[in-house]
Formats: C-alpha cells, sequence, structure tokens
C-alpha cells in the first residue's frame, strides 16, 4: 500500500485514508480500450470503463480527449489519475458543459484528476446570458463524496461546482470533502457552492479568475429558497489574481422556508484582488427569516483593493457576518 501511494503522489493524510478505506482491484482504463493518445476522443470508452469498473479503482494513465459531452461517475466509483495523466476537451462550441458530472451518486472518491476545459479552443460566443456553465467538477444532489488534488484548467465557467439535484426535488448535496483542488484560468468561478450541507473544502488554490461574472475565486450563491448552506467550511483556502476572493452573495435566498446560514472560512489568503479579498452582499431578507453566521476567521489579504466586507446591499437582519484576526499586508 505504502508503494502504490507513493507511485500515485496522493496529498494529504486525509486523502490517503479516505483511498485506504475503500481500496479494490485496480483496473486501467487501456483494458476498456481508451488510447489516451492525446488526439482520439476517448469519451464513449471512457464512459464504458466508468461503468464497467463500478466498485473497482479505475486508473486513468493517459492524456486522454473527450468531447464536451463530458463523462457521468457513478455510485461506488474510485476514479483515479496516474501522475501525468488527465482529460482535455476537443476543440467545441459549447457554454454548457460538465467535463465531469456527478449527479445523484453516492461514495464517490476522485483522485488526482487532471481535467482541462480547453478555453482556448472553444468558440462558443460570448453571450451574456448563457456565457459561464462550462465546468470542470459538477456535483449535484449527491453524498459522501470526496475529490482529492483535482486541477481544473481553462473551463468557460467553474472549476468546481455543487448544487441541489437537478433531477429530484430537494434533495441536497451532502457530506462533500474537497481536498487540495487547484483552479486556473476558468473564466468564471474557481469554485461554486450554490447548496450544500457538511461541505469541507481544504486547501484549494483558485487563480487567475476572470471573463465573465462574478469571477470570484469561491462563489457561495444560492439560486432559490430551496436552497441550502449549513455546515460549510473552507479551511486555508488561496485566492489569487481573481475580481473577488470569496463571494457569497444572498439574493435568492429569502422565501417561505426559513434559512439558517453556517459558513465558517479560517485562515484565507487572497492575493492581488481587484475588487475585494472578501465580499458579503445582495441580502434583503423582505421580513423573511434568514439567520446565521458567515464567519472568516484569521484572514490574510495581500494588496487588497477594498478593506471592507460588509456591502451597503446586505441586510443586518440577516445572517451576521463576522471577521477576526484579519492581517492586511499593502
Amino acid at each position: 500500500m505504502l508503494v502504490l501511494g507513493a507511485l500515485i503522489g496522493v496529498k494529504g493524510t486525509r486523502a490517503r485514508a479516505a483511498r485506504d478505506a475503500i481500496e479494490t482491484e485496480i483496473v486501467t482504463d487501456r483494458s476498456y480500450g481508451v488510447t489516451g493518445d492525446g488526439l482520439t476522443n476517448d469519451r464513449a470508452r471512457l464512459q464504458s470503463a466508468i461503468d464497467a469498473s463500478v466498485g473497482k479503482t479505475l486508473m486513468i494513465t493517459g492524456k486522454s480527449r473527450i468531447d464536451a459531452a463530458g463523462l457521468d461517475l457513478r455510485s461506488g466509483s474510485h476514479v483515479r489519475f496516474a501522475p501525468g495523466a488527465s482529460i482535455k476537451l476537443l476543440p467545441h462550441d459549447t457554454p454548457s458543459y460538465q467535463i465531469v458530472r456527478i449527479w445523484d451518486a453516492h461514495q464517490i472518491l476522485l483522485e488526482n484528476a487532471t481535467l482541462d476545459g480547453s478555453k482556448e479552443l472553444n468558440t462558443a460566443k460570448k453571450d451574456r446570458n448563457a456565457n459561464g456553465y462550462g465546468m470542470g467538477i459538477s456535483i449535484a444532489g449527491s453524498s459522501n463524496v470526496t475529490i482529492a488534488s483535482a486541477t481544473t484548467q481553462g473551463c468557460w465557467g467553474d472549476g468546481l461546482y455543487i448544487a441541489n439535484s437537478y433531477h429530484y426535488d430537494q434533495v441536497v448535496s451532502s457530506a462533500i470533502r474537497v481536498l487540495d483542488h487547484h483552479a486556473n484560468q476558468c473564466r468564471r468561478q474557481g469554485a461554486s457552492i450554490i447548496s450544500g450541507k457538511d461541505i469541507l473544502i481544504e486547501r484549494a488554490v483558485w487563480e487567475n479568475i476572470g471573463g465573465t461574472s462574478p469571477s470570484a475565486g469561491l462563489d457561495i450563491e444560492p439560486n432559490t429558497n430551496w436552497d441550502v448552506l449549513e455546515n460549510i467550511r473552507i479551511v486555508s483556502p488561496t485566492t489569487r489574481n481573481c475580481r473577488v476572493g470569496i463571494l457569497v452573495f444572498l439574493k435568492e435566498i429569502p422565501g417561505p422556508l426559513p434559512k439558517n446560514i453556517q459558513i465558517d472560512i479560517s485562515d484565507h489568503r487572497d492575493e492581488s484582488s481587484t475588487d475585494a479579498p472578501f465580499s458579503v452582499s445582495g441580502l434583503n431578507t423582505n421580513g423573511r427569516v434568514v439567520t446565521g453566521h458567515i464567519a472568516s476567521r484569521s484572514p490574510t489579504w495581500v494588496d487588497p483593493r477594498l478593506a471592507s466586507v460588509e456591502s451597503i446591499d446586505y441586510d443586518k437582519r440577516g445572517p451576521a457576518i463576522i471577521v477576526t484576526g484579519q492581517r492586511i499586508i499593502p
């Protein structure tokens, strides 16, 4: 096991513990006909490999190219990328896609994935109404998911997106662990949390985000009153060269259902965000119940353009905004 761990280079003791807990027979993508030659469209063969390897560990070994239809992980999937392996989109004109979908699936482990949205090869029109929905990893209505050491780059929209199920009402993503995520040069966000409970993101680096609004390293932004933000923990993230480092925008959350929001951010480091390192805004309770807290503890903000984090359009009857122990470096 130690030899295998050294070979694949999994970061972090938590990632290794998650891997070891469900270690199973290892099969390679090559055994399912995947070429991994950097040219051939391997999507259908990769999907067949994923479907056939549930209950096993599927090793991605080459530099695969796929079309924008993307790949679906299944309940029980364990997919690991070998050193140097990757999946990159072929040239396309699609503003809305998901390279890897984890939708309505459970007990998932994805390790060391390198996913490239081929932003430079995307000829989609920059339509303001559909200009930021190309996702690297999309999680919706799923539970007990661990994403360890993933790199998502060049996505038309977000590197990582977490939301409710698209197929079943009121099914919330839960027990999501994201360790050592790196998003680079995505157009809209490094990561977005639309809805979820018991979400932990540790040691993420979200950098060089820009091209369409809001261009945040992390955007926590519910779409409806049905969404939830419960036990959201963001630990030691780094945001760099974004418009906003971490954005919490709550315009759509008030409604008939009372909401209690719990967001805890610790040891956030932001470098050179153009608008703000941390922003909480958009809330008008309109007499609805929205309680809880949004906390950033011990952040370090380097070259901040805006030191204030409470926007003028934030209803003080909403969740308390807590910022403590901040360090500002001019």
